[in-house]
């Protein structure tokens, strides 16, 4: 069995719990894990430290996004694939866990087309496109280097920045790298950890949904929980079993979310 598991910017902050540390290696016993990490608030951080402002952008559908140039890509491949991924490759080989960070560079793991364009609704609430940067659109995932390490037994960590036609790095959303990474190695669930226990509507956790009926949620949910939704419509719809919204913190978070203890739930039906 195989499961891509994304690990949210407040998981990855800090050093991760130990209480997931444990229940990935207990995981790794009976399934192929990939994990899949965020980071966005601290590539904000250190760029500006580093003197350069971020901008971010809103898409007509209501989607934030960082407005990558070349400047901001550097910045957002040292953070992403150095800073936050060796920090995790670290703390899982100290834990006894063999693990490798991964880039969509690294053996095109990640590939994505740049986007020539970006439309976006500006501070007067108008519809304008502006230069795309080098912010990618994903379109597809995995590969023979990741299938060598998963066949040996390693953990791939995977950064979030894809390799673009002319092999240029690409920013591009966490959450739909994780998404594109379940599809292309075909696995049964994917677990988005964050820092709340799933969807919640009215304070209440939304326990199953079908990939319709969270399409139909969609204009009331905030800007970071919109961007798993539609990820995880889009693995359910691509033919992988389940996607799953979960707390990272807590005991055994990953066995909860998979016996589908306190989490979120989505499937095709």
């Amino acid at each position: 069995m195989r499961t891509v598991v994304k690990l949210g910017g407040d998981i990855v902050k800090n050093e991760l719990p130990g209480d997931l540390i444990a229940d990935i290696k207990e995981l790794t016993k009976t399934r192929q894990v990939i994990l899949v990490h965020g980071g966005g608030d601290v590539v904000t951080e250190i760029a500006t430290k580093l003197g350069k402002e971020q901008r971010f952008v809103v898409s007509p559908d209501g989607i934030k996004s960082r407005y990558t140039d070349r400047e901001t890509a550097d910045i957002f491949t040292m953070v992403m694939c150095g800073m936050i991924a060796k920090k995790l490759v670290e703390t899982l080989e100290r834990a006894g866990i063999s693990a490798v960070s991964l880039s969509g560079l690294d053996g095109a793991v990640l590939r994505a087309t740049r986007k020539k364009k970006l439309l976006i609704v500006d501070e007067r609430g108008r519809k304008v496109a502006i230069e795309g940067g080098y912010t990618g659109k994903m379109q597809s995932a995995g590969g023979p280097v990741l299938e060598a390490l998963l066949e040996i037994g390693v953990v791939p960590v995977i950064s979030p920045v894809a390799m673009g036609e002319e092999a240029e790095p690409l920013n591009v959303d966490s959450d739909r790298a994780a998404a594109y990474m379940a599809m292309g190695i075909h696995a049964d669930s994917i677990v988005f950890l964050t820092d709340v226990k799933g969807l919640l509507m009215d304070g209440k956790v939304v326990e199953k949904l079908t990939a319709e009926e969270a399409r139909a949620l969609l204009p009331k949910v905030g800007f970071g929980m919109q961007k798993k939704i539609l990820a995880a419509i889009e693995v359910i719809e691509a033919g992988v079993g389940e996607g799953i919204i979960a707390s990272g913190f807590g005991p055994a978070p990953l066995t909860n979310a998979l016996m589908h203890n306190d989490c979120t739930v989505m499937t095709k039906q």
